[in-house]
C-alpha cells in the first residue's frame, strides 16, 4: 500500500521544513520522497537533524529540475493548496480525496508547493486533482511539514482502519458488578465519614456519584487501582 504513493515538494525553501517531512513520511511508513527546484543546498545538515531517524529517507529522496519529471512515476497527482485556484481541476474534499486514493492498481503522487508562495499554476497544471485542507477562515496557511503530515495520517487511517477499529475492540472493560463493588464501598466509606450531608440531599449525591463511575470503562487494572486510591484516602 505505502509504495503507491510518493511525496513531492516543489521548490522548498528551508532545510528544516524537508528533514520534518521525512520524519512525519516515516511516522506512517510511507518512504518516496521527490524534491523539485530546491531552494537550499540539498540534503544539508538542517535536512538530517530535523529528520531525526529519518535520514534514510533525506538520502533516498529523488531531485528533480522540472516538476513533470517528477510526476512521471505516477497515475494520479493530487495538489494541495491552501486557496482555491480559478483554474480548470477539479477541486476536492478530504472525503474525495479518501475514496482516490482506494483505487488498485495507482500510484498517487502527492505535490506540495513552496513555503512562502505555494504552487504556481503552471505547477497545478501537472495535477488531476486539487486538495484543500479545511481550516479556519482567518487564517488559512498551513506550514509545509505540518501539511504533508495530516495528508499522510489521511492515507493510514483509510488503510489501517481495520487494525485500528481491532485493536479497540481488544481493549477489556470491567462488567458493572466490578464497578458497582466500588461504588458501593465508595458510598460506605463516604456515609461513614459523615459526607452525605444535609441528609436529604443524600439521594441526589449518591445519583451523582452512579453518574460519574457509571459512565467509565475502566478495565480491572483500573479498578483495582481505583479501589486502592479509596481505600488508602479513608485511613486515618
Amino acid at each position: 500500500m505505502k509504495n503507491k504513493f510518493g511525496f513531492i515538494l516543489v521548490k522548498p525553501q528551508l532545510g528544516e521544513n524537508i528533514g520534518a517531512c521525512a520524519r512525519s513520511m516515516k511516522n506512517f511508513g510511507f518512504s518516496k520522497l521527490y524534491i523539485v527546484d530546491p531552494k537550499i543546498n540539498f540534503p544539508n545538515n538542517k535536512a538530517k537533524a530535523t529528520s531525526v531517524g529519518a535520514y534514510d529517507i533525506i538520502n533516498k529522496a529523488k531531485v528533480f529540475k522540472k516538476v513533470e519529471k517528477a510526476v512521471d512515476p505516477f497515475n494520479i497527482v493530487i495538489s494541495l493548496s491552501a486557496r482555491r485556484r480559478d483554474i480548470n481541476k477539479k477541486h476536492i474534499s478530504v472525503k474525495e480525496f479518501r475514496k482516490i486514493i482506494k483505487k488498485k492498481n495507482m500510484k498517487v503522487g502527492l505535490m506540495f508547493g513552496p513555503e512562502a508562495s505555494g504552487l504556481s499554476n503552471q505547477d497545478l497544471s501537472f495535477a488531476n486533482y486539487i486538495l484543500q485542507i479545511p481550516t479556519s477562515s482567518k487564517f488559512k496557511s498551513l506550514n509545509l511539514s505540518h501539511s504533508l503530515t495530516i495528508i499522510c495520517y489521511e492515507i493510514f487511517k483509510v488503510f489501517n482502519e481495520k487494525k485500528i477499529q481491532k485493536k479497540s475492540s481488544h481493549l477489556k472493560i470491567s462488567s458493572k458488578s466490578k464497578i458497582s463493588s466500588i461504588v458501593l464501598h465508595l458510598s460506605n466509606l463516604l456515609e461513614k465519614k459523615n459526607f452525605f450531608k444535609p441528609q436529604e440531599k443524600r439521594h441526589s449525591m449518591i445519583l451523582n456519584i452512579n453518574n460519574l463511575i457509571y459512565r467509565l470503562q475502566p478495565n480491572d487494572k483500573e479498578l483495582r487501582i481505583l479501589a486502592s486510591i479509596i481505600s488508602t484516602l479513608s485511613k486515618k
